[in-house]
């Protein structure tokens, strides 16, 4: 048993000096050479920081597209999700309220047609994005409320689809908070 407790030391040692200062150090470098040193993107509006591409905010009004909720009320400093179950009644409750106050905003939308993410928090509860699909089923809603045709707002959003990554890695998505700075300097 001894033989092995002096090589057992050593690879500790080894390994946290490498994942804990190399590595680290590394990681660190290239965010340095990455936009905004890897702090993430903030999005500006007349020389005020308003958001940032990586944090979800919330937009309940009519004439915007709708986030995902979020479990902690849209507070990075907190960042979880809600942690009930899919058979708690709390939890069911919550999802009910939100399909229910959805179809109240948009009416005509059949309550399968609603994507799961817009009644469910994700795990972060900070989700700055929604499939392409989450943000369709509310042009109709945003184009009668702006009084636009859908075809203009249906374009909007299409512009501002993200592609996965070499058209393989991830999945469609739609930053919230860029299409609805978009929306708003829609003429």
């Amino acid at each position: 048993m001894k033989q092995h407790i002096l090589p057992a030391i050593k690879l500790t040692v080894v390994c946290t000096v490498f994942f804990a200062g190399i590595y680290t150090v590394l990681i660190w470098g290239v965010a340095q050479i990455a936009p905004n040193k890897g702090l993430g993107e903030t999005i500006t509006l007349n020389g005020k920081t308003i958001g940032y591409s990586l944090e979800g905010q919330s937009f309940y009004s009519d004439k915007y597209f709708w986030s995902r909720p979020s479990a902690v009320a849209y507070n990075a400093a907190g960042s979880a999700g809600s942690n009930k179950g899919p058979t708690n009644p709390d939890y069911l409750k919550q999802v009910q309220d939100r399909i229910d106050s959805f179809l109240v905003h948009n009416p005509g939308v059949d309550k399968a047609a609603i994507p799961s993410e817009l009644v469910t928090a994700s795990g972060s509860g900070l989700d700055p994005d929604l499939s392409p699909a989450g943000a369709k089923v509310q042009v109709k809603r945003i184009a009668a409320v702006r009084r636009l045709d859908e075809s203009k707002v249906a374009a909007l959003l299409d512009q501002h689809t993200e592609k996965p990554l070499l058209g393989m890695f991830g999945t469609s998505k739609v930053n919230v908070l860029e299409l609805n700075l978009a929306l708003d300097n829609l003429k």
